[in-house]
């Protein structure tokens, strides 16, 4: 059976080469997870072969790419961009480059914003009005967003609403929807069946439509007969090409090409078991402030391990893991497969979990942390000359009920060793992560404190709680030296109250 689909099919250079000169382009995924690689390595391959289209503006919520050529690293041409309003920049470092030599407009705004903001341009809203964001650098009174000197201001507002300050991300028009699903049935509808996630492909798909736009989708496969309709992602009618896509450019992640746990039901393997190091000894720690019941999200990098922790103590059914990009249940997948779960109970849209976020729906969130200062900020989106972004972070940060930092005391060649119950340290990381201030305010002690917020900061040798004046050294691990391994090592003097132990058990490793 064939339909309206032959009137969409044509190959990805032709669908880019749709895309005009000074457009506004969304594309959606989650590092590699429904992102439209063939789409934005065809829009790579026109500009470098004919230097068009020129002058792009680039909308994305999640991260997307490899560290390296893939994903939104496509686009990171001068020229080819003129600005790029983005959840997170870490693993698209040509994007970043761009930025840092103030070679493109950029902003670096929340990522479960950005994706609620496709929503309100779809419905014809003034924009997204939230409390995420305040007292952060994203708040206008600390520089709207923005990463470099070039960037105007404007695109975000703080705005009077009910006696209450808010933020008012502005809508703009989106002129061309890059999006990714499974298949295309003969009436152009979508479906993502073998996708990790499902993203905010509707909104995007949507808010092209009504800006008058066009919306461009990758799809694996062609389906022979009409979707089941209550498995439609996007309908047909929004939809104005359809690119069918190589294997090669439609993995399923950037990390796995096909991995059939991550679409469906069933029991998640228990995880292997982590080393006895400090990675371990801080996933530990984090997990004794689980409890039974608890709705968890767990950042990328350090705190994946708390999921490992949990599984070896038989918690893993009793806590419910999510991920901000839409699953609920089973496992997170970790490193370049981040935003897929292991058979998760279900999936959402990304918009939609972000919602239940923001709401506070969060029991319990675990997140890393490049710096720490005396009040209690932290800053995990611009340091060492790089530009690594918030992503969900400031949604996460700023609305979890319990909330717990994860990081090594210093970095840069930080090495440990946990000998008899006790930790050694080795050799000294050359970086301090406790400064007297931060470089950039993603997390703001003074409203998680407005709010009666428990935030904990927990490292390999100490451990150090949010109090009514700043941070307070709470516990220290067995075998380190108070002043000479924490305190001297610090932009600050916290205050030191009554210092418990850190647990023996974190530094033991667990029996068979």
């Amino acid at each position: 059976m064939r339909g309206r689909i032959d009137s969409l099919l044509c190959p990805a250079g032709e669908a880019v080469a749709l895309i005009a000169p000074g457009s506004t382009v969304a594309c959606g995924g989650f590092i590699g997870a429904a992102h439209p690689e063939a789409l934005t390595a065809a829009l790579e391959r026109r500009f470098m072969a004919t230097g068009a289209p020129r002058d792009l503006t680039l909308v994305y919520a999640a991260g997307q790419g490899d560290g390296k050529t893939r994903g939104l690293n496509h686009l990171g041409h001068k020229g080819l961009l003129r600005r790029v309003i983005g959840g997170h920049w870490g693993l698209a470092p040509r994007l970043g480059a761009l930025a840092l030599a103030g070679d493109i407009e950029a902003y670096n705004f929340p990522q479960g914003v950005i994706c609620q903001l496709f929503r309100d341009i779809a419905a014809g809203r003034p924009g997204c009005i939230t409390h995420v964001g305040l007292d952060t650098f994203i708040d206008p009174a600390h520089g709207g967003g923005r990463l470099n000197a070039v960037t105007p201001a404007g695109l975000v507002e703080r705005v009077e609403l009910g006696g209450s300050t808010w933020l008012w991300y502005k809508s703009f028009p989106i002129h061309a929807g890059l999006i990714r699903a499974t298949a295309a049935d003969p009436h152009g509808n979508l479906v993502m069946d073998d996708e990790a996630i499902i993203g905010e492909v509707l909104p995007i798909a949507q808010a092209a439509r009504n800006s008058g736009g066009i919306v461009i989708a990758q799809v694996a496969r062609l389906l022979d007969r009409p979707a089941d309709p209550k498995a439609v992602r996007v309908p047909g009618i929004l939809v104005d090409r359809v690119v069918l896509a190589a294997p090669a450019e439609h993995e399923q992640t950037f990390g796995n090409a096909h991995n059939p746990g991550f679409v469906t039901a069933g029991m998640a393997p228990a995880p292997p078991p982590l080393p006895m190091d400090e990675r371990r000894v801080i996933a530990a720690r984090a997990a004794d402030e689980l409890r039974p019941g608890d709705i968890v999200n767990l950042g990328i990098g350090m705190p994946e391990g708390i999921a490992m922790v949990a599984a070896e103590r038989g918690m893993l059914d009793l806590v419910t893991l999510t991920v901000e990009s839409g699953p609920i249940g089973g496992l997170p997948a970790g490193g370049l497969s981040f935003g897929a779960s292991l058979h998760p109970r279900a999936v959402v849209d990304q918009p939609a979990q972000f919602d239940f976020y923001d709401g506070k729906g969060l029991h319990f969130a675990a997140l890393g942390a490049a710096q720490v200062d005396r009040h209690g900020h932290v800053n995990v989106s611009s340091f060492a000359g790089r530009v690594a972004g918030v992503g969900g972070f400031v949604n996460i940060s700023q609305n979890a009920r319990s909330l717990v930092f994860c990081g090594t005391f210093t970095t840069g060649g930080l090495e440990v060793a946990v000998e008899g119950g006790r930790l050694r340290v080795v050799r000294e990381g050359r970086v301090p992560k406790f400064v007297a201030e931060v470089d950039q305010r993603g997390f703001s002690a003074a409203r998680a404190r407005a709010r009666g917020q428990k935030v904990l900061y927990v490292t390999e040798r100490a451990v150090f709680r949010l109090g009514d004046d700043g941070l307070e050294l709470a516990e220290v691990a067995p075998g380190i030296d108070i002043k000479a391994q924490v305190i001297d090592l610090m932009g600050f003097t916290p205050r030191v109250g009554a210092v418990a132990p850190m647990s023996p058990r974190l530094f033991t490793a667990p029996g068979p």
